[in-house]
């Protein structure tokens, strides 16, 4: 059996899910407020299923592949990144709609961090758009929530970025 961390032989907690940073585009600063990310890293690929003469089982291949979109929340702040990049796919000026296809797809990393902070894993995801924004939640008096807004993000798929590799946690993050 092998060891699951390599760097860190003493570790065997895995890493935890609520460590994370987003990065859009070519930004090298995270976005801001960035508190879930659902639907995310899962690909689906479609079966072809054929039949062989003289086979009496019915055989199977590897057809399409299919990505699920990735919905992004956070508390509602007057930084105006999901904003700017929602209106990109249309936004009504003085009541006609506009459009902007260059700034409409971009690109995204996710990285995964460990407890010191330190990108231990880091996924490329390409050519993403919103497919929907909700600038604000379901409003509520008496309630006791902070104010939350979401994009969900259509791609084209996602890779694992290789030159990330496992942090050393015996050096200061």
């Amino acid at each position: 059996m092998s060891k699951p961390f390599t760097v860190n032989i003493n570790r065997f907690d895995p890493y935890k899910a609520y460590r994370f940073q987003i990065y859009f585009g070519t930004s090298t600063t995270p976005v801001a407020l960035m508190s879930k990310m659902t639907g995310g890293m899962k690909r689906t690929a479609d079966v072809i299923e054929y039949k062989e003469a003289g086979n009496m089982i019915i055989l199977q291949g590897l057809g399409r592949l299919k990505y699920d979109a990735i919905t992004l929340e956070r508390g509602i702040t007057h930084d105006s990144a999901f904003e700017d990049w929602a209106n990109a796919a249309q936004v009504l000026d003085a009541g006609h709609p506009n459009q902007s296809l260059t700034a409409l797809r971009q690109d995204i990393r996710i990285a995964l961090l460990n407890e010191q902070g330190q990108q231990a894993f880091v996924y490329k995801v390409y050519r993403c758009w919103v497919s929907e924004y909700q600038a604000l939640p379901d409003l509520d008096a008496g309630g006791n929530a902070v104010a939350i807004e979401h994009i969900k993000l259509v791609h084209e798929g996602w890779e694992r970025d290789l030159s990330v590799t496992e942090p050393n946690q015996n050096q200061a993050g």
